[in-house]
């Protein structure tokens, strides 16, 4: 496939990165920033991983890199309720 992953995702609504290539320079740096602005949107990083065909490990090193900060995993926050020392359960 020839351009860039910019003009493919112009193309397609889901950017597909080829699997085993190396995104380097300044390449990787727009896609570091375009993830960025998708994450910031409210996409998950699982999410934007699957989109671009690549690992959430990888999605995760770019908006790192991007200088995002990453939200907290979601899920149940209930607080356990303190019990006092020595109390049977």
């Amino acid at each position: 496939m020839t351009g860039d992953w910019r003009s493919r995702a112009r193309r397609s609504p889901l950017v597909q990165i080829r699997p085993r290539v190396r995104i380097v320079g300044a390449e990787r740096h727009q896609l570091a920033q375009h993830l960025a602005g998708r994450y910031q949107s409210g996409e998950s990083v699982r999410g934007l991983a699957e989109s671009i065909g690549r690992s959430y490990g990888f999605v995760h090193a770019l908006l790192e890199e991007a200088g995002v900060e990453l939200r907290h995993r979601g899920g149940n926050h209930r607080s356990r309720s303190a019990s006092p020392a020595g109390a049977a359960r």
